[in-house]
């Protein structure tokens, strides 16, 4: 794995850091396409299983505590949240998969959602696909990946929780996690490692998402 910390320069970790210290805005949360929010700005999406760490990972890039609300209920976040970052990137935060405590007629009805909204947003620049770094890559995020790179849509994988691994444990699963990524089409060739209540990673993720919105 490429050291992701040798890949931006002072002046992109700058950049970063100005663009996620503008304000952040709620715009709306949405269950159907058909309320989907008109944009011409850029959009990156964050995509994991229910309780990987979206919404802190999300607080832990806009230095805000409550942006994204965080729980430890699996299935919280039920609809696709829209927040603007500076009025020049639209983050996005998605369902968690793997609901534990919602009936299927309604996992059905965000998948539906989900899927449309992967294959015909346009403005849709990537989607960061979190992976809590206890367990790896699971069947889920399979069936996530595969739909990824069936709409052709760019995807990062964003290592979670790294604060709770070993050195060499984590050595293993960015080497294991890297090669399986050679097999896919749109997945981004670096990984991002990160942990939300340490900062490790966050301002390197920062500069890369920041190139985003040029």
């Amino acid at each position: 794995m490429d050291d992701e910390q040798t890949l931006y320069s002072d002046f992109e970790i700058e950049q970063g850091r100005l663009l996620f210290a503008q304000e952040c805005n709620f715009l709306l949360g949405i269950d159907k396409l058909g309320q989907l929010p008109d944009s011409s700005l850029p959009e990156v999406a964050f995509a994991g299983r229910s309780n990987v760490g979206k919404s802190s990972l999300i607080n832990a890039l806009t230095s805000r505590k409550a942006i994204a609300r965080t729980s430890n209920t699996p299935g919280r976040t039920q609809q696709l949240n829209f927040f603007n970052l500076g009025k020049r990137l639209i983050l996005v935060d998605l369902p968690g998969y793997g609901y534990a405590r919602v009936s299927k007629t309604q996992v059905a009805a965000w998948t539906r959602t989900l899927k449309a909204f992967l294959r015909g947003r346009v403005t849709l620049r990537r989607v960061c696909l979190l992976i809590d770094s206890r367990v790896g890559i699971k069947d889920l995020d399979r069936e996530m990946m595969d739909m990824l790179d069936s709409a052709a849509v760019m995807y990062q994988i964003v290592l979670t929780k790294v604060d709770k691994l070993k050195n060499n444990d984590l050595m293993i699963l960015t080497t294991k996690t890297t090669d399986e990524l050679t097999t896919r089409s749109a997945a981004f060739p670096t990984l991002a490692v990160t942990s939300s209540n340490k900062l490790i990673g966050i301002k390197e993720l920062r500069a890369g998402l920041a190139s985003l919105s040029n």
